[in-house]
């Protein structure tokens, strides 16, 4: 299809993921409020969404911990900065298996497998305007670990998301995820239009190659709403590609940790960067009342409210 520029963009900031990162940058998040400072901030400097994760305050390792989610939800919802919310809910779903010859001897210390209520604590308790579900399985890196998704893991976590009336976006990391999604639809487990986040260069998913990645946008149905990232340096080059193919955009620590070549960011300069190129391509920054208007998503109070 032609390129359509979208002129009317938002950023969405994502602050600190699961990886592995919290040694390789003093700058990751770990806390629940050193995580929502950082999407605050990431707010100020034009992200309309965050998206969000919490880890252990003393590791930083990732973890699902309720009272984690609840004390970043309502530092996020109680600050006088606007922004739309958008919580994980691909954790619990991390399978690590053994070695070639013995794989059901599961490698424990690394496998977080949980049910699909389980999965969706924080999401019910919390109630982000938006919950990410990841539309798939898939090798996520080398060695043994299976980022695990069944088809019925997935339409029942959606059935929850759509009866909360929580978004869901749609994290797609190959064009197979796309067409599963477009069944959760026909089925009636996910709401018309759909919101979806392409996800390129994440080994072994979709290669961030610019004919791949318009073979994802062209796999995204008309009328659904979509943004797109890619990983570490090529993390810029895809605002502006996702710009020029009609799409949105995401930034953040959670997929690159560098401002410029050996300068560590935060996410706020890293959306501050994104905002910036932008602009310069001649497109407008959304807000996030823009962004409830357009997905058709409703603010919630913080819980003390």
């Amino acid at each position: 299809m032609p390129l359509q520029m979208n002129r009317n963009v938002f950023i969405t900031a994502a602050i600190t993921g699961a990886g592995a990162t919290q040694d390789k940058s003093r700058l990751v998040p770990r806390s629940p409020q050193e995580i929502a400072d950082a999407a605050i901030d990431a707010a100020k400097a034009g992200a309309a969404i965050v998206h969000c994760h919490v880890r252990d305050p003393e590791t930083g390792a990732p973890c699902r911990d309720l009272g984690y989610f609840r004390e970043l939800t309502d530092r996020i919802r109680s600050s006088e900065v606007d922004v739309v919310l958008n919580l994980t809910a691909g954790i619990g779903g991390d399978l690590t298996l053994g070695e070639p010859e013995t794989p059901m001897a599961l490698d424990d210390a690394n496998t977080d497998m949980a049910g699909a209520t389980e999965r969706m604590a924080h999401v019910r308790e919390c109630l982000p305007e938006i919950c990410t579900l990841d539309c798939g399985s898939m090798n996520f890196g080398d060695g043994d670990y299976v980022m695990m998704n069944t088809t019925n893991m997935l339409r029942a976590m959606g059935t929850m998301m759509t009866q909360l009336g929580v978004k869901p976006e749609i994290e797609a990391f190959d064009t197979g995820h796309l067409w599963f999604a477009t069944q959760l639809v026909k089925e009636g487990v996910l709401e018309d239009p759909a919101l979806v986040q392409l996800c390129m260069g994440i080994p072994w998913g979709a290669p961030n190659d610019l004919n791949t990645f318009m073979a994802m946008v062209n796999n995204v149905p008309a009328g659904w709403a979509w943004s797109a990232f890619s990983l570490g340096r090529d993390q810029m080059p895809y605002v502006a590609a996702a710009a020029l193919a009609g799409g949105n955009v995401r930034v953040g620590l959670e997929d690159n940790l560098y401002l410029e070549r050996g300068v560590m960011a935060t996410n706020a300069q890293l959306v501050e960067k994104a905002a910036n190129l932008l602009s310069t391509m001649g497109a407008n920054l959304m807000g996030p009342q823009e962004v409830r208007d357009q997905l058709g998503l409703v603010k919630r109070a913080p819980a003390s409210a």
